[in-house]
């Protein structure tokens, strides 16, 4: 039976930073190790406050124009391992894995590109494949991380990193629920762009009725 977590590390890596600062430094104060990758990283950074970069843990820096950074078992490996099974902290030890209790990350703004009217290889370069890939794997190890995908949140999870043991399963599960709706949605209106596609590929946008 899981029991409430005390968070030591956190992986965050969103689009928008907004309301994203009171809790990089709540994390701050509470000793919490931060890991980031790209402008995420530079924000964390421009506030003074600590961070690791997720290449320094991958020992691969970002590759293919962006579209690889966090995709690493090191990276997986912190957010899927169950704290409470033997052979899964034995080879967190033995790979050097870093324990992730929290998981901050939004997805790339896909809907708002194709209502753009941007190019069919802008839209494609807009579906989001790291951090979709980062929510669903926090929200399926709920009993040992919590995931946040909507700032909204942020101000329930500052109240449960402020308890002595931290956040309790009941808002874990929660937000994983609220985390598996949101990649669903995403992966619907992909779907449903996809429909227009035409064969040549000279545009991918929806005809508007």
């Amino acid at each position: 039976m899981s029991t409430p977590i005390k968070a030591k590390a956190a992986l965050i890596s969103v689009f928008s930073k907004e309301g994203l600062e009171p809790l990089i430094r709540k994390f701050n104060d509470l000793g919490i190790t931060l890991y980031s990758t790209g402008g995420t990283q530079k924000f964390i950074k421009d506030l003074g406050v600590p961070v690791v970069p997720v290449e320094d843990v991958t020992s691969y820096p970002s590759i293919l124009g962006g579209r690889v950074k966090t995709l690493h078992p090191k990276i997986f490996g912190g957010i899927l391992n169950r704290q409470d099974n033997d052979g899964d902290v034995a080879e967190m030890k033995e790979y050097n894995i870093p324990q992730l209790d929290i998981v901050i990350v939004d997805l790339y703004p896909f809907e708002k590109t194709v209502a753009s009217g941007a190019s069919e290889q802008d839209i494609v370069e807009k579906i989001d494949i790291g951090g979709i890939s980062l929510i669903r794997a926090a929200a399926k190890n709920f009993k040992d991380v919590l995931v946040i995908v909507d700032s909204g949140d942020s101000k329930e999870a500052l109240l449960g990193l402020d308890r002595s043991d931290g956040p309790e399963l009941a808002f874990r599960l929660q937000l994983a629920r609220k985390a598996f709706a949101h990649t669903a949605e995403y992966d619907t209106t992909i779907a449903h762009t996809f429909e227009s596609i035409v064969v040549s590929g000279t545009d991918c946008r929806r005809e508007q009725s």
